[in-house]
């Protein structure tokens, strides 16, 4: 984030809270609105996205109350875009002028998450305290990076180490990131390696933008590498062990901080976003946290009651008991042998009765349905069925 999205975005407004709020009313919105617009939920919505990047960018500050008294102070000071001097400033008023102009020089060197060196470094430039030579090229934060990995049913739900193989830009390796050839660049002699340059803005201020010959680098190359052009960055390719942690559900979005391209000038690496696809298992399926399974049963058991041994998932079976009269379509609960949950314990297995209604009978077994029939010929099963219908 530029140190002028710091100032002139309106984060309050984004979560729709007041300046005022307490952290729990901040989380509490957050997470509203997350649910609302998160792309999960919305497929294909590139509104819904932006919405929520927006959302996500709010949060990251005022969650914070580091950062969030930063904002605060900033936004004070800066106002809505307008800087206000201090007391003993001339004219005892306030001037505005362009944020964007003020800033344009810098949002380049800062970095999506963070603030760089923080408000001390906007003024350090905006005040010319003691020349552009006090300047410094900023770091630069590595960019974000997006892989898929699909897994098993079972590797899902217990978790897994997976092989991730990524594309991102990183330091040339021809150039060890110089830019130059023979790797060895000349300091730019228009902003003495400092990156920036200054320009008069009028009122007292000096205010910098990105050099304009070393393209905010400091150095130039006397030979461009053939690799990067001089840019000194260059695709890489890594392989990396990627743990999936159990319990991940199917299109989830995992965040890995830390995991992305290498930053620039010492700057931190970006973050690695994996999307999580996850397979169909034979027997098995999943509601939210519990396992979910479809079990046969006998006319006689369903009617007269009994044990049924029912698998699990990667265990033992468990032993169910069935009530005398257990209905069709009943469905049982198997404490503990669900999903793993994000606090460690797991979900239940929710076990379906379903009648099994044999296509075969043996002469033994028809005479024996056949005398139940006659013992229950005065009973009508849709007798009650009936009577809705005429009373609807």
């Amino acid at each position: 984030m530029s140190t002028k999205d710091f100032i002139e975005k309106d984060f309050y407004k984004v979560l729709g809270v007041p300046k005022d709020a307490t952290e729990a009313e901040i989380k509490k919105a957050y997470r509203k609105l997350a649910r609302e617009f998160h792309p999960d939920a919305n497929k294909g919505n590139a509104r819904a996205e932006e919405r929520f990047k927006e959302i996500s960018e709010a949060n990251d500050v005022l969650g914070d109350p580091k950062k969030r008294k930063e904002y605060d102070e900033a936004r004070a000071l800066f106002g809505n875009g307008g800087f206000r001097p201090g007391p003993g400033a001339g004219g005892g008023g306030s001037f505005n002028f362009d944020l964007g102009d003020l800033f344009g020089g810098q949002a380049g060197g800062q970095q999506q998450g963070g603030f760089g060196g923080g408000l001390g470094d906007v003024f350090g430039g905006l005040f010319n305290r003691g020349g552009a030579g006090t300047t410094r090229t900023q770091p630069r934060r590595g960019q974000d990076i997006e892989s898929e990995v699909t897994l098993s049913f079972t590797e899902a739900i217990e978790g897994a180490t997976v092989p991730l193989r990524m594309s991102s830009q990183a330091p040339c390796k021809a150039c060890s990131g110089t830019g130059d050839k023979n790797g060895t660049p000349r300091v730019c002699p228009t902003c003495v390696g400092t990156g920036q340059v200054a320009r008069g803005s009028g009122g007292g201020f000096s205010l910098t933008d990105p050099c304009p010959d070393c393209k905010g680098r400091g150095l130039i190359a006397e030979e461009a590498c053939e690799i990067c052009k001089g840019s000194g960055r260059a695709k890489s390719s890594r392989t990396m062990q990627v743990r999936i942690p159990a319990g991940v559900s199917d299109n989830q979005r995992i965040r890995l901080r830390g995991k992305g391209a290498p930053g620039e000038r010492g700057g931190p690496a970006g973050d690695l976003y994996v999307v999580v696809h996850v397979g169909d298992h034979p027997v098995f399926g999943r509601k939210d946290d519990n396992l979910t399974v479809t079990v046969p049963v006998t006319f006689a058991e369903a009617a007269l009651g009994g044990e049924v041994r029912v698998p699990t998932l990667g265990g033992p079976p468990v032993t169910l008991k069935l009530p005398p009269g257990t209905p069709n379509g009943r469905t049982m609960r198997a404490r503990g042998k669900g999903a793993v949950r994000k606090d460690g314990t797991r979900g239940d297995l929710l076990v379906t009765v379903e009648v099994s209604v044999p296509k075969d009978l043996s002469g033994k077994a028809r005479d024996a349905l056949e005398a139940y029939r006659e013992a229950t010929a005065e009973e009508d099963p849709r007798a009650e069925l009936f009577q809705a219908a005429k009373g609807a």
